[in-house]
């Protein structure tokens, strides 16, 4: 029983002591006037009564009621209900507000909600103040308070003949009921009834009618998330003008919380004064009056509910997490039902009759009931994640949350997870969690419902039923009794607050109402209590939860097959089947990615750990440890699936014997994973164990119980055990109690002693020199309260000192770890025993203990540490060493790692369903030139296949740090990641025997390969070099010197090699310039060549060495000469004749490399200018790269010029001339004038194309007239990048409106260009063509494109390196994905904009205009065009010589950086690698795909070239300039210091030796048309990506670029296939990723030509040259073809392919071609290691390539005879008929003298010895011993006998002579 209201007060408006305007709340009287023992009176009463503050009103407003809640200290809530009316003021009321009228007036035109329209103005200047009627209750009835207030006004105002004192004296004294639905009517004593109903259930909230007002005033979805934003601890503020609402609608937000209790601020109607608790740190639910709304504005984080205005604000920086779907959508469903009953009927053709909606009340109840259900499904199963950890004197008990998220499978859902972690949640474990108690409800529905909710779900109306079934019991626990007898409660009449009140409120007799109060409670203290006796039950638990199904992926669901395989495998390694085991073993890995395996793994392994302590041999202990390691790293740090915790007691039981007395157990080995440093996982461990001993502590069978009885008691979980205790805990005695108390307290301390056990079992490491790697990773450091002991040992020192004092610890890096451990274990122990009630010397006695245990168990692991040590290792395979390349030396010997998958899919099986290749295990080897990986798959079915990966050092372009775990044991192991811009990666992971130093040393050394100090360093200078590493470079004082020695008879080697030249070139004929019109006469004067070069750069010729004299006629012989030479272009001859007709000559001024160090020491100029103006000229151009001609047209005799890009305005005068202008003339104008002079030159330089009169330009076509349908009218700034700028496309499209330009970007017809064209088109980057004026006489004109940048390309291959390598495995599987990132990569569309440019010059160069190519320095982009465009205009390019040419010429001369570009030392390590030239060669593949004819080389070749131009294999590619290489002394070189075959400097000299032994340059399907000029397609839809970036061949050997290394294993020798009897199959596997296709199934022709050499070499005839037989093969088909002999040559391959396109033929498959072609070529490159001696190689290449050049076609037969011959293994000894043939050096037999058939070769060159022998079984009986001899190969050991000794003496004469003259 409980009184109905404790406090009744009289509240009125007093003065503001401060003396402002606003008045305050003064306390008249309250009754009783004593406190309460049990509850005192609440303090800020008078601040709740008028919310908006006490003011003063000028007409009488009705009076109002609403309740305002209040809370305690003590988390009581105080109801406290307020009806206020208004009396006229006091004349000192008024005074005081008079003084303040502008104010007040101010806040009455507010109007707040008290003060309503106003309805009857007093007298004049007559105010009103307010006065309020308070009750204060604990119990929450508003309406029994509304009418109880309200009979008290009545009373007054009517004039009622009652004493207001009995009345008030009554309602003080008013006992009722708290719950249990009984029904009691009341009299205050005024002839009035009221009938108060108790609820049911005094845990069900009573909502009436505010759920449904809060719906309806805000809607489902904003009620949706302001429950989420209740549930999940954020600021919720409601609005409204009125005050009963905010009250209605924070009741209605806790009902629906239910069965949760909101436990922080709640304050429905919080006052004006105290509006800064709004800016509280915690959540809160609070009501405001709107008309403070302005004040809630600038809260940042505050949920704002308007709900008058029907809205809910979050804030952007507030995440409110969702219900977890598919209880959101259901949840929002039926809401909508419930709210709208007419939207199910809505689209009926024929509607029932209106059925009655449900009353509010009743809407209320079922609106309830669906969040009721909402939170049974949200907590279903909670009881079985319950821990009991005591149960006397009160029960104690804690949730796991882990499990219970884990079996929900909702462990990636926020709001379920920050429900769990409230506070709110946290009191519901408490309360509900207890297992004897009332239940209501929600026990009901958690425990039975949940099965029949998940049946309903797909039933609307089944739910539906069961929700308004919910409802009716909701209600009737609000109304128990609903037959009530009606109220009857006086009320004033209607607007009786206008009449004029008879007097004010009076004041009341104090006396008179306490002695009431005092009657009342003396009348009590004598009754019994009348106390109701709770009904308490064990709460149901409700069915287990059933675990929410398997929600990994398909690829891991654990059908019962992965179980049965993890089952066998560990009962193969219980039963020592260890082979059967190790098979198993990646297939148990792979299962146990999947719950149900890990669950599996542990029960079995219990089942083995008998009595505790599984003792196992090494093999066994590895492979229980790996397994367990695999299903721990899945485990997150909370083990949700309670895997750890399976494992806990296991990693204590196994273990192995290292030596007497050393055990060392499983933990040691399993420390490395995150969750056992994590405090929650040890809290549920403990509480989950305590559990277990205190159920069995009251489970102690007893003897005189009958078995059968006992197994039903030992089914009974710890929670009905409990409960059963709780109920009898009341009967037993006092000392009984005791007892149990003190036993349970034992049991949770024995158990506190365990766990610091175990805990410093699995925090300790096992090696403490680890220890801070461990803790870094376990994080145990950042649980630290000093987190600063990661970094310094004296902090941790300092925090451990207690405890280090004690055990005495000298050696600071122990201490620091024991410490941290010591803290750590602190720390929980002083949590599970405080909650768990441990008593404090319990408590302290365990902290004594916890340093005790750590040390003992620290000097444990020493030995055990000390003895693992001197275990022999495991079997690891053995390394494999890589094939090295001639003069390749290992800088670093291998070091154990695993290579990881690196996202490409073939190597781990992927969609081609190949064998996972990846992870490998071998070793990494860094060597002079390469970083190799070479080692075996880790997956024993893919079998003894060899991985090898490697890349070129110097193509190295990031390495980092990475943490992975190695595939056999998931350890996390220390890892690099190594890219390189040849599209390889190595992705490793060091194997634990690898120490971080050994790992640092490689990085160092690698980085150290990677970036050399100096140029010559590098592997193609120490590779047969003059140059000693150690020697200093020359010092600069000689450069001058040989630089000028060098130019000094340049001009009569040039003119002598020109010469010569002319005569020896049939192919080339210089060009006739008969119809080109005469320069103008006024340039007579100009000279060609000066032949009187200036005195000071001259010695004397005699001076000049033998040598420097070759060099410098090399020097013309480069390929600038050669190419000028061929195209016919300048001359050096001094006979003004001569020079008259030619319109160019080449000028020696830069021959000293002064003008301009990045241009070739020759060059082409107009015949017209002068040397000395081309200094001038020169400064106006980056870089000093002038314009000069570098190709002509054949056909319309226009040239091609490059330069670097201008100079902005402004920069050339810091330039200084030489020979300074004229004073009056400033340096910048005659710089720019010198420049116009020069373009003049050139444009007058060239042949006339239009008649001089006409304008030669195309500005005069209106734009109109092409509108954007020219070709170049799609050539728009596109994409970053950028385009051509759209003028471009109005300029150069001036053509017919009837040719439209073709799809795929290809131009129109050849013809599409007008011929009234500028003679010179100058194509320039937008930005730097703003300076340059426009030629005045529009001889030439501008073109001003947008181009990328260096950095541009940088950044795209980067992403296409990350696109095609993606380093991990994607995590959308197929091509979607790739060709997104490649896409983004931007890659392509340079490659398109570089050839829609080069298209463009083509176009302009064939239709006569002649084009300057001026792009940034001028050796990038330009580059790359000019070589296009030649490309693409000339044949000769597209020959093997001709790109070689091109390269040389445009690349190497015009100084392309190649070392800058690919940073190629440490200087340039910071510019990153730009792949200018790698870009240059993708667009000649773009090209060659759509013309596999014109090209004379294969697409391998172009492969070849972007892989060797970083790899820095050879000199070719690896300066700035030509300047560069002559002070290297590089360029000349080749020429003059040859040392011998077998080291290629230039990649040039590679390739012609490798093209003359195998075709694998060659492009068979070459047919060329004669002189046409290509136009390819450049539209991104066309362009296909480069094989180069995607292919990868993982056998033998690495990418098959190195030739020598990409030799396949060889071929067994052919005698012994024969000996061997049954014929082998010749078939073999071809794996994707592993073999190179193209070289085990190589194309037809180059299968035929193979073929035709063996078959030459079984004819004992030295094979031909491919090359020879080819151009055979090819005569013959084209005489063929034509039998008159005369018509168009046809071509071997050519049928109908299509004349303008040419790609369409088939074409065949190209890449390295298969094995060598001749045999005895073969054996040119060891096939073993590099063991084999330097000295045997060069007699092998020396006598082997004779047989390329050998044209004899009989056989040499330098000495025969019969020889008696072993056989195999097991075969018997036969006479064969030997020929030694010394010219092709090998030894050849046939079966008898005249036998042509050669039965077998032993090739000399692989003999190592020849040794007298002895007689073997089977061996001729008649021959003398001394006739036996054996010859030695690096193969196999042949024995031979001879008919006598004379003839085996004369037999090893002949041979060992042989093999000494090689």
């Amino acid at each position: 029983m409980a009184r109905l209201a404790d406090y009744f007060v009289l509240v009125a408006f007093g003065p503001h002591p401060r003396g402002s305007g606003e008045g305050q709340g003064q306390i008249l009287q309250r009754f009783p006037e004593k406190d309460w023992v049990d509850n005192p009176f609440p303090q800020g009463i008078e601040l709740f009564c008028q919310p908006s503050g006490w003011q003063l009103c000028a007409e009488r407003n009705p009076p109002t009621f609403f309740v305002a809640v209040l809370t305690d200290i003590n988390s009581e809530r105080h109801y406290c209900a307020c009806l206020t009316f208004w009396e006229p003021a006091e004349p000192a009321q008024e005074a005081l507000c008079t003084e303040d009228a502008a104010v007040r007036e101010e806040q009455v035109d507010e109007g707040g909600p008290v003060r309503l329209s106003p309805v009857a103005p007093g007298p004049p200047g007559q105010l009103f103040a307010p006065k309020t009627l308070v009750l204060v209750s604990r119990l929450d009835h508003a309406e029994v308070f509304r009418n109880s207030l309200g009979l008290i006004y009545t009373i007054h105002v009517e004039g009622l003949n009652v004493g207001l004192e009995n009345v008030i004296g009554n309602l003080l004294t008013c006992i009722i009921p708290l719950a249990g639905g009984s029904q009691r009517t009341i009299s205050l004593g005024a002839g009035d009834r009221q009938v108060i109903q108790t609820p049911l259930t005094d845990s069900l909230p009573i909502s009436r009618c505010s759920v449904a007002l809060l719906f309806r005033q805000l809607g489902i979805a904003n009620v949706l998330s302001l429950f989420c934003a209740a549930l999940t601890e954020h600021k919720v503020l409601f609005l409204s003008r009125s005050y009963q609402r905010l009250s209605d609608a924070c009741r209605g937000l806790l009902a629906l919380l239910f069965p949760l209790r909101y436990s922080f601020t709640y304050v429905p109607i919080l006052p004006a004064q105290l509006l800064e608790v709004l800016s509280t740190p915690t959540p809160f639910i609070i009501g405001v009056n709107a008309a403070f709304q302005a004040e809630t504005q600038e809260l940042l984080d505050v949920i704002v509910a308007d709900l008058d205005g029907g809205t809910v604000t979050v804030p952007e920086c507030v995440h409110i997490p969702p219900l977890p779907e598919p209880l959101h959508s259901q949840t929002h469903s039926v809401l909508s039902m419930v709210l709208d009953p007419e939207l199910e009927l809505a689209d009926l053709a024929f509607p029932p009759p209106t059925t009655s909606a449900s009353s509010l009340k009743m809407q209320d109840k079922e609106l309830r009931a669906v969040f009721l259900r909402l939170f049974a499904q949200l907590l279903q199963g909670y009881r079985w994640c319950l821990h009991l950890v005591r149960i006397h004197p009160e029960p104690v008990i804690r949730f796991h949350k882990a499990a219970f998220l884990g079996q929900r499978g909702l462990l990636e859902d926020d709001f379920l997870m920050k429900v769990l972690e409230g506070m709110a949640f946290a009191g519901f474990v408490s309360e509900r969690g207890v297992p004897y108690r009332p239940t209501d409800l929600f026990d009901e529905l958690v425990a039975h419902d949940v099965a029949r909710m998940r049946a309903d779900e797909h039933h609307p109306q089944r739910v539906l039923h069961h929700v308004k079934e919910l409802a009716e019991q909701l209600y009737k626990n609000e109304n128990p009794y609903p037959a009530v007898a009606m109220h009857k409660v006086q009320r004033p009449g209607e607007a009786s607050h206008l009449r004029r009140a008879p007097r004010p409120f009076p004041r009341l007799d104090e006396g008179m109402v306490q002695w009431i109060v005092d009657q009342a409670t003396a009348k009590m203290q004598g009754a019994p209590p009348a106390v109701k006796a709770e009904r308490r039950t064990t709460v149901p638990s409700g069915p287990p939860m059933t675990a929410i199904l398997e929600r990994s992926s398909g690829l891991h669901g654990n059908s019962a097959r992965r179980l049965e395989v993890v089952r066998n495998c560990i009962s193969y390694v219980f039963e020592g089947k260890m082979l059967e085991a190790k098979k198993l073993l990646p297939a148990v890995l792979r299962a146990l990615k999947g719950r149900a395996a890990r669950r599996c793994l542990a029960q079995e392994l219990h089942l083995h750990a008998q009595q505790n302590r599984a003792v196992l041999d090494h093999q066994q202990f590895d492979f229980v440890v790996r397994m367990m390691n695999c299903c721990l790293q899945d485990c997150t740090s909370l083990d949700e699936h309670g895997i750890a915790a399976a494992l806990l007691p296991l990693v204590t039981a196994f273990c192995r014997k290292l030596s007497p007395g050393v055990t060392q157990f499983a933990y040691s080995c399993v420390q490395e994973h995150v969750v056992w440093s994590t405090p929650q996982f040890w809290e549920a461990m403990f509480y989950g164990d305590v559990q277990t001993h205190i159920r069995a502590l009251y489970l102690e069978p007893a003897e005189d119980r009958d078995p059968s009885q006992q197994v039903g008691e030992d089914e009974r979980s710890a929670l009905d055990v409990a409960s059963e205790q709780r109920r009898l805990w009341p009967t037993l005695s006092r000392e009984k109690q005791q007892e149990l108390v003190q036993k349970e307290e034992s049991t949770v301390f024995s158990q506190a002693i365990h766990y610091a056990n175990r805990m410093s079992y699995l925090l300790l490491p096992l090696d403490a020199s680890k220890s801070r790697l461990l803790r870094e990773r376990a994080g145990l450091g950042d649980l630290e309260s000093a987190s600063n002991s990661l970094v310094t040992s004296s902090m941790a020192g300092s925090v451990a000192e207690s405890y280090d004092t004690e055990s005495g610890f000298e050696d600071a890096e122990t201490c620091d770890v024991a410490g941290t451990v010591v803290r750590f274990i602190n720390r929980f122990v002083d949590k599970v025993c405080t909650e768990s009630g441990v008593t404090s010397d319990h408590l302290k006695g365990l902290h004594v203990m916890v340093p005790d245990i750590v040390q003992m168990h620290i000097e444990t692991l020493e030995a055990v540490h000390r003895e693992s040590k001197r275990l022999p290792p495991i079997q690891k395979p053995k390394l494999l060493r890589p094939h090295l390349l001639p003069g390749e030396e290992c800088v670093l010997d291998g070091l154990r790692v695993y290579l990881l998958p690196d996202g490409r899919e073939e190597g781990v099986g992927g969609s081609a369903g190949g064998p996972a290749l990846l992870p490998a295990e071998g070793a990494v080897f860094l060597t002079t030139y390469r970083v190799i990986f070479t080692g075996m798959p880790t997956d024993p079915l893919v079998g003894e296949q060899v991985v090898v990966r490697s890349f070129p050092v110097a193509a190295l372009t990031k390495e980092k740090r990475v943490s992975v775990q190695t595939p056999v044991d998931q350890l996390l192991q220390d890892g690099l990641q190594l890219r390189s811009c040849t599209f390889q990666l190595l992705k490793m992971a060091f194997d634990e025997e690898v120490g971080s130093d050994s790992a640092e040393l490689f990085r160092k050394q690698l980085h150290k390969l990677r970036y050399p100090q100096d140029v010559r360093t590098t592997f193609a200078f120490s590779l047969g070099s003059a140059h000693t590493p150690g020697r200093q470079p020359r010092a600069t004082k000689d450069k001058g010197p040989s630089i000028r020695t060098l130019s000094r008879s340049l001009m009569k080697n040039a003119k002598k090699t020109i010469g010569r030249q002319y005569i020896t070139r049939k192919k080339y004929n210089p060009p006739s310039w008969e119809q080109r019109g005469q320069p103008p006469e006024d340039q007579e004067d100009e000279i060609s060549v000066s032949e009187e070069l200036e005195p000071s750069t001259l010695t004397p010729t005699s001076a000049l060495k033998p040598s420097e004299r070759m060099t410098m006629s090399s020097l013309v012989e480069r390929a600038c000469c050669r190419d000028y030479q061929r195209l016919g272009l300048g001359t050096l001859s001094s006979s003004l004749s001569r020079a008259k007709s030619e319109p160019f000559r080449i000028s020696p001024v830069n021959r000293m490399y002064a003008i301009c160090r990045s241009y070739p020491g020759l060059l082409i100029v107009p015949q017209s200018v002068q040397d000395n103006a081309l200094q001038r000229v020169s400064r106006c151009y980056r870089q000093n790269r002038f314009p000069v001609v570098c190709w002509r047209s054949g056909r319309s005799r226009a040239v091609l010029l490059r330069s670097g890009g201008l100079h902005g305005k402004g920069v050339v005068g810091l330039f200084k001339a030489q020979n300074a202008p004229s004073p009056g003339q400033s340096q910048a104008d005659s710089s720019s004038l010198e420049q116009e002079k020069y373009l003049q030159a050139v444009v007058s330089s060239m042949p006339r194309l239009a008649d001089s009169s006409g304008r030669n330009t195309l500005s005069g076509f209106s734009s109109a007239h092409m509108g954007g349908h020219g070709k170049w009218g799609s050539v728009r700034a596109s994409g970053r990048s950028g385009g051509l700028s759209g003028d471009v496309g109005s300029r150069l499209a001036g053509r017919d409106m009837l040719a439209p330009p073709q799809a795929n970007g290809a131009p129109p017809d050849p013809g599409f260009l007008r011929p009234q064209r500028a003679a010179l088109y100058i194509i320039g980057d937008k930005a730097q063509l703003k300076g340059v004026r426009p030629d005045p006489l529009q001889q030439w004109e501008l073109v001003p494109i947008e181009v990328f940048e260096a950095r541009q390309v940088k950044a795209s291959f980067k992403k296409l390196l990350k696109a095609c390598v993606p380093g991990c495995p994607t995590t959308e599987p197929g091509p979607a994905s790739f060709l997104r990132s490649l896409e983004d990569s931007e890659w392509l569309t340079q490659i398109h904009k570089l050839l829609q440019v080069s298209v463009l010059v083509v176009e302009l160069l064939d239709s006569g205009s002649s084009v300057l190519v001026s792009l940034e320095d001028g050796w990038d982009i330009t580059t790359q065009v000019v070589s296009l465009v030649q490309l693409l205009s000339d044949p000769f390019y597209r020959t093997l010589e001709g790109f070689r040419l091109l390269v040389e010429k445009e690349w190497l001369s015009f100084g392309h950086r190649f070392s800058h570009r690919g940073s190629h030392t440490l200087a340039g390590q910071s510019g990153g690698f730009t792949p200018v030239f790698l870009q240059f060669l993708d667009c000649v593949h773009q090209v060659h795909v759509q013309f596999p004819m014109e090209f004379e080389f294969s697409p391998f070749y172009l492969k070849f070239l972007g892989y060797h131009h970083v790899s820095r294999r050879f000199r070719t590619f690896l300066l700035d300039s030509d300047y560069e290489r002559i002070e290297l002394g590089l360029l000349y070189e080749e020429k003059g210091e040859r040392r011998g075959p077998q080291v290629c400097r230039s990649v040039w000299e590679y390739v012609d030796r490798l093209s003359k032994r195998t075709p694998v340059f060659y492009n068979y399907m070459y047919a060329p048309e004669d002189a046409e000029v290509l136009r390819p397609y450049s539209n991104v839809s066309n362009l296909k990506v480069w094989d180069f970036y995607t292919e990868e061949t993982l056998a033998e050997g690495g990418p098959p670029y190195d030739w020598e290394l990409a030799q396949g294993p060889p071929e067994p020798p052919e005698e012994e296939r024969l000996d061997g009897g049954a014929p082998q199959s010749r078939r073999r596997v071809v794996w994707p990723c592993y073999d190179s296709r193209p070289r085990a199934q190589p194309d037809a022709i180059s299968r035929l030509l193979e073929e035709l050499q063996r078959l030459e070499t079984e004819l004992g005839r030295p094979p031909e040259r491919w090359k020879d037989t080819w151009e055979r093969a090819k005569a013959a088909q084209r005489l063929e073809g034509r039998p008159d002999g005369r018509g168009a040559p046809s071509s071997l391959l050519v049928s109908s392919v299509p004349h303008h396109r040419r790609s369409l033929g088939v074409y065949l498959q190209e890449g390295p071609v298969g094995s060598t072609l001749s045999l005895s070529l073969d054996s040119d490159h060891s096939s073993g290691s590099t063991a084999s001696s330097s000295r045997q190689a060069a007699r092998r290449s020396t006598s082997t390539l004779y047989s390329q050049f050998q044209t004899a076609e009989s056989e040499n037969r330098s000495y025969e005879g019969t020889l008696y011959k072993k056989g195999a293994f097991m075969k018997p000894w036969k006479a064969r008929w030997f020929v030694l043939d010394k010219t092709k050096h090998q030894l050849r037999y046939y079966d008898h003298r005249v036998d042509t058939e050669c039965k077998g070769v032993i090739d000399l060159a692989e003999v190592e010895a020849v040794a007298p022998g002895t007689p073997t079984m089977g061996a001729p009986k008649t021959v003398d011993e001394k006739a036996f001899f054996d010859v030695k190969t690096t193969r196999r050991v042949y024995n031979f006998c001879a008919q006598d000794v004379p003839a085996a003496q004369q037999w090893v004469d002949q041979i060992q002579g042989c093999l000494s003259d090689a």
